[in-house]
Formats: structure tokens, sequence, C-alpha cells
């Protein structure tokens, strides 16, 4: 049986939450500001971007496990690609961060054309977690791009977890919004109670503890990291962890065994083995064993933190076993 005062040191640094929870903060009165003057923020969080070969790596596979990412293969000669280029680029506006439009010039980017054995231009790719997706070729209608597009999104997070950053409205309703009460805060008082809990293993505490913070501030990091940390801690605390492993290597088509081996992986500091696991099993299984092995993935992601390159790693191996 595990001791009950288990720690997630060595898998997660608690104290970076913090930080994270101040970025979010940043970001946030980044987004505010760009609903006042319908402006996107600058740098990372561009909607809409050339890419070229030699980008492409870094803003478009490496950036795919963050948000979805719209190609956009285009060409100067292609009168269809000029109706349709501002189109795409105006929905990403709209869609504020959901996805992110990468135009590229077929022209300069022959080998890029090539590789995603293109056929003709205008052509709309998606590429989630590193993996290319085709979306439509040709000017189609604005009201069919609308439809691709939110299976795109609601693909991106249903199979992968990838949800992107979304940005404040920038409609009329701007200046409500900016009138509108800010959920009550700060919380660090709340959250290093809920942190102390944590780690001297009062899990119900400190379970608690985070869900208060998330009935006020739903996205806060620090808090939904706190509490994958706490309720996974509290899944394997009465496991057998030399039982588990020996039904687990016993029966590899057994679901429900490789996911409390998962478990015990992570808790031990064993990421790469735990997202293995997993992945495999999403791989060898279908149906409802399937998806609660994805599931359960996409939940010790939220444990790890999206930033972490064993999770992008993950992410990516998910998505070949998914296509």
């Amino acid at each position: 049986m595990q001791p009950r005062n288990m720690s997630m040191s060595g898998v997660v640094d608690l104290a970076a939450l913090k930080a994270a929870g101040e970025a979010k903060q940043k970001a946030e009165q980044a987004r505010a500001e760009a609903a006042r003057t319908g402006q996107a923020p600058a740098s990372g969080a561009r909607l809409v971007f050339d890419v070229d070969e030699a980008g492409f790596q870094q803003d478009v596979l490496q950036r795919s496990t963050e948000v979805p990412v719209v190609i956009d293969f285009w060409a100067e000669w292609c009168e269809p690609c000029k109706q349709l280029g501002p189109l795409l680029e105006r929905l990403a506006g709209e869609y504020a961060g959901k996805f992110v439009l990468a135009k590229i010039d077929v022209d300069a980017n022959q080998m890029l054309f090539q590789q995603f054995g293109v056929q003709g231009i205008p052509a709309v790719f998606a590429v989630v977690a590193g993996q290319p997706i085709p979306l439509f070729q040709g000017a189609a209608p604005e009201a069919q791009i609308r439809q691709v597009l939110d299976q795109l999104v609601q693909a991106a997070e249903q199979q992968f977890g990838i949800v992107g950053a979304p940005l404040e409205p920038q409609a009329a309703d701007a200046q409500e919004q900016a009138e509108a009460p800010v959920p009550a805060g700060p919380y660090d008082a709340l959250l290093e109670a809920a942190n102390q809990a944590l780690d001297s293993g009062d899990l119900g505490g400190a379970i608690q503890a985070y869900k208060n913070v998330l009935s006020d501030d739903p996205a806060n990091p620090e808090a939904k990291l706190g509490l994958a940390q706490a309720e996974l801690l509290r899944r394997v605390q009465d496991l057998d962890p030399q039982a588990v492993r020996k039904e687990a290597a016993e029966n590899p088509a057994d679901v429900p065994a490789q996911i409390r081996a998962a478990d015990l992986d992570l808790v031990g500091g064993h990421v790469e083995d735990a997202f293995g696991r997993l992945v495999d099993a999403v791989k060898r299984n279908a149906g409802d064993d399937r998806e609660a092995a994805r599931l359960r993935l996409l939940e010790l992601f939220e444990v790890i933190g999206a930033g972490d390159p064993r999770v992008t790693a993950a992410r990516t191996a998910l998505a070949r076993v998914l296509f």
C-alpha cells in the first residue's frame, strides 16, 4: 500500500504553478487590452502569420501541441486564394485564439507543398499535435468553412486536450466585459494551504481547497494542476503497487489494469512510461476501453502540465495512433 504522505516531488515542480498563475494574469490583461483596441496581442499570440520551410518546425509543428494550426496554401497568381485568404484571416480573428492561421506561399516553399501532397490551391490543412489533417480544397462557402473549423476545434479538445488560448471577444460587448465584476482573489493563501495539504497527504483537504478556488476562477492554472495531482494521489493511495504491476504485466489487453499501472508510473516519476503505456492501450483497443485509456492520458497531461516536453511528445504519439 502506498503511504499516505506521498508527494509529487520529482514529477512536477509545484513552486512553478504560482508562476503559471502570474503568467495567466498577465495574459488576461493583454487579452483585455486587445479587446479594447481590436488588436491581437503581439509575438506568441499572433493569430495569422506567414510560414516558410525554415520556421515550419517551430511555428507549426511545435505550436500545434498547444493550439490547432490551420494552414492556408496559396500563391500570388491564384485568384481563388485572394478570396479565401482574407476570409480565413477574418475567421481567425473571430475564433479569437481557438486556432491560429499559418499562410504558406507555395511558390516560395515547394518542399512543404510536396510534403503535404497538395494537388491544387487554395488548399487548407490543419496540424494538431504534430499530425497533418486535410480540411478542404478550393474556395469553399463560409458556412462550410465555419463547420469544418468548429469540428477541428472540438476534435482538438476532445481527442488531445488541446484548447488553445482564446482571447477576449473583440465584439461590441468588450466594454461590458471590461466593466464586469472580476472574480474574487488573489488566491495565494488558499493555494498555499492546498499545496501544504497535498504535500502532507491530506488529499481530501487539498482537493476541496483546489475546488474552492476553481469555483470562483475555473481557469486558474495552479488550482487545475494541483487538483489533478491530488486526485491522482487519491486514486493510488490504496493500491498495492506490486499486485498492480503484476496484473498489468500479465494482462496487457486489460485496460483498467494498464490505467492503474500508469497512475503508479506517474506517481513514481516514470512519466514517459505512464504516457507510453496509455498510448499503447489506445492503439491496441477500441470502443469504451480505448476511450477510457485516452481520457486517463489527458488527465495525466493535466498533472504534468501542457508546457512539459514529455506531454508534447505524448500528444504527438497519441495523434499518430488516433489518425
